[in-house]
């Protein structure tokens, strides 16, 4: 198959070390400093996102903070601020949604915007100066992002990520063969060390190489399933990243602070998750049928625990209930815990009324609730138990997935 000949009808936005670049942003005196941003203060801090001045003197992300302090000697230490990046991303979107009515936002720091049904739009290299002169204007002049153009979701961010930061690359059938030159495996979105070394034992050890093998060597070969087609297909420009995820699990996870806490304390802990993840259910429209609760200990040992119900659920309380009964059976020593609920099915009036007055008596009290939280604030009402854990149980940035944004 030959390369994807069409003009590149899709941009990525990927902001530049988001939120350092928003605190420094926010901070002026922080702007030309190195900064790294933490989730918590605590002894083994690590790193969640670090600025370019502290990337440049080797700090990394996912590296200890006390580690990092001995590269970069006055590095500043920033707690994360969730609502802060939820503002910069709404800003971000609302940019990007003035250009096409087909963007979708990759994370909270990542858009794709998508020309293909957009008839005599402007040039793309045009529009993605103008995005990131906006970005400037309406956010502010510490913000910059990178820009990548291409024929389809896979090159566009690929060129998004080849002259960072501040950049703007366009990759089409012409310059493909010579961008994938300059590149390593681990350079192509999707292809992390696990994955490179799978490449490795079948003779791939460039993108090159990967460009080169027949699609009947990567279907029957190498990925031995569908997906070797479409990496066939992806390399070349052709879309086959165009999909709507489904949500099949909502959870949240937990670091402890302390490994020395009891486990009344660590159900405590577990118990805020559980209403972290409640919320976050309703949010998705969704019901639950099961409930999954793991840990790890100190020693690197796995724990998990899980219960599937008859009738279908979403109130923190039943999530709860089904938690700590599961957790009760948990190993000591334990430095993780984390809870998902499962088996998800859509919230709506007519399956409602199959379970009964009780189920939607409880629907009620539980939107009431959620109607205060979402008005006053979240955790205006939550349970006693959860007191205490507020100050250590805080909202994380949600890196990944902007569904409970």
């Amino acid at each position: 198959m030959k390369y994807n000949p069409e003009e590149p009808q899709v941009i990525h936005v990927d902001l530049n070390s988001a939120f350092a670049s928003i605190e420094q942003q926010s901070r002026p005196l922080l702007r030309g400093r190195p900064v790294a941003v933490i989730n918590r203060r605590v002894e083994n801090t690590a790193i969640v996102t670090a600025s370019y001045e502290a990337k440049a003197r080797g700090v990394k992300v996912g590296m200890r903070f006390a580690e990092a302090a001995r590269l970069a000697p006055g590095l500043v230490a920033i707690e994360s601020d969730p609502l802060k990046y939820r503002f910069v991303y709404k800003k971000l979107m609302a940019i990007l949604n003035d250009y096409s009515s087909d963007v979708v936002m990759k994370s909270i720091d990542e858009g794709v915007i998508d020309f293909h049904h957009i008839p005599n739009h402007r040039p793309l290299i045009e529009i993605g100066y103008e995005i990131k002169q906006r970005l400037r204007d309406e956010v502010g002049s510490a913000m910059r992002c990178n820009v990548g153009i291409g024929p389809n979701r896979f090159l566009a961010k690929t060129a998004a990520g080849l002259h960072k930061p501040d950049g703007l690359d366009v990759i089409t059938a012409d310059n493909l063969r010579a961008t994938y030159e300059t590149m390593k495996l681990t350079d192509l979105t999707g292809i992390a060390e696990h994955m490179q070394q799978r490449l490795n034992a079948v003779g791939i050890d460039t993108p090159i190489q990967f460009l080169d093998a027949s699609a009947v060597a990567l279907q029957k070969v190498m990925f031995k399933s569908i997906c070797g087609g479409q990496w066939y297909e992806r390399l070349r420009g052709f879309e086959v990243d165009n999909y709507k995820t489904v949500t099949k699990r909502v959870g949240r996870q937990y670091v402890l602070e302390d490994r020395n806490l009891t486990h009344a304390e660590i159900a405590s802990r577990l118990h805020h998750l559980c209403e972290s993840v409640g919320s976050r259910l309703r949010g998705q429209h969704k019901l639950a049928r099961g409930v999954y609760v793991y840990a790890k200990t100190i020693h690197h040992q796995y724990w998990h625990g899980s219960q599937m119900c008859q009738l279908p659920f979403y109130s923190d309380q039943t999530i709860n209930s089904i938690a700590q009964q599961l957790f009760f059976k948990a190993p000591g020593l334990i430095k993780e815990i984390g809870v998902h609920c499962y088996g998800l099915v859509d919230d709506d009036d007519s399956q409602m009324s199959l379970f009964g007055d009780i189920l939607a008596r409880e629907h009620q009290l539980v939107d009431a609730i959620d109607g205060i939280n979402q008005r006053f604030g979240d955790r205006t009402v939550h349970s006693a138990s959860t007191l205490d854990t507020g100050e250590f149980v805080k909202s994380k940035i949600p890196f990944g997935s902007t569904r409970y944004l």
